[in-house]
């Protein structure tokens, strides 16, 4: 017979070793992958979980979305410029199978994947690009990882480019070029106007060297303007010709 204390400690260590050995509680968003003596047999859980103490063991893996920060990566862009880029990626576990049997560590494997891919997308574009088109390299890099990580049961939702840092002379530089584009434009700008303007006025001369009595009304509208000036001697050239044919003489 066991004697009251020998009890005791039998239900102890029963209580502390072997029935969290048996009963496993997952949370809504947790699932387990079983194995019966070293043999994958299957994926359970959310709930309950009863397994068979020293034959039965689980791996238990988070299936929300998981955030991860890229780490800066040096990168030379196409019109080599050395920049630096960090980035973001969400992601998450799709066949809890698939990321513990197929690779040893899937977020290990899932940011060393993200950041060799964003060199090499990156590093096909310039700068520029790189600056402007961030959204359309987002989901270059996206759709490169997705199609990579789903063999790991992993599923990445969006990746997204945070900072894309560049050395002090490189600003320097294009912040000339800046200006020098501005300038460029503001000149095709006014010679497009003169141009126009330029136009204008031979259409307008045209009209009025067609235009007898147009040209009469042109010559009193400036006399008219003129008059309006305070000024204290004018004087207007007038050809005979003109005068008779503005006077009627």
């Amino acid at each position: 017979m066991f004697d009251l204390f020998t009890l005791l400690a039998i239900g102890v260590f029963l209580f502390i070793v072997v029935v969290p050995a048996i009963i496993k509680i997952l949370r809504e968003y947790e699932r387990a992958v079983i194995y019966t003596l070293g043999r994958f047999t299957g994926v359970s859980g959310p709930g309950l979980i009863l397994l068979i103490p020293f034959i039965q063991q689980m791996v238990k893996v988070d299936m929300r979305t998981l955030v991860h920060d890229v780490p800066s990566q040096d990168v030379i862009s196409k019109d080599n410029v050395s920049v630096k880029v960090n980035a973001v990626i969400y992601y998450r576990v799709i066949d809890a199978n698939k990321a513990i049997n197929q690779v040893e560590n899937f977020m290990a494997a899932t940011s060393q994947l993200a950041q060799t891919t964003l060199r090499s997308v990156l590093g096909k574009h310039d700068l520029d690009e790189m600056l402007s088109e961030r959204d359309k390299l987002n989901l270059d890099i996206q759709a490169i990882l997705d199609s990579q990580t789903e063999a790991w049961g992993i599923k990445v939702a969006n990746v997204e480019i945070k900072h894309v840092d560049i050395d002090q002379s490189m600003i320097r530089a294009i912040a000339k070029q800046a200006e020098a584009e501005r300038e460029r434009r503001a000149k095709v700008i006014s010679a497009d106007g003169e141009m126009q303007a330029a136009e204008k006025l031979a259409e307008a001369a045209r009209i009025l060297a067609g235009e007898e009595q147009g040209l009469q009304i042109r010559y009193l509208s400036a006399l008219q303007e003129i008059a309006n000036d305070r000024t204290n001697t004018i004087v207007f050239p007038f050809s005979p010709e003109t005068l008779s044919k503005v006077f009627g003489r």
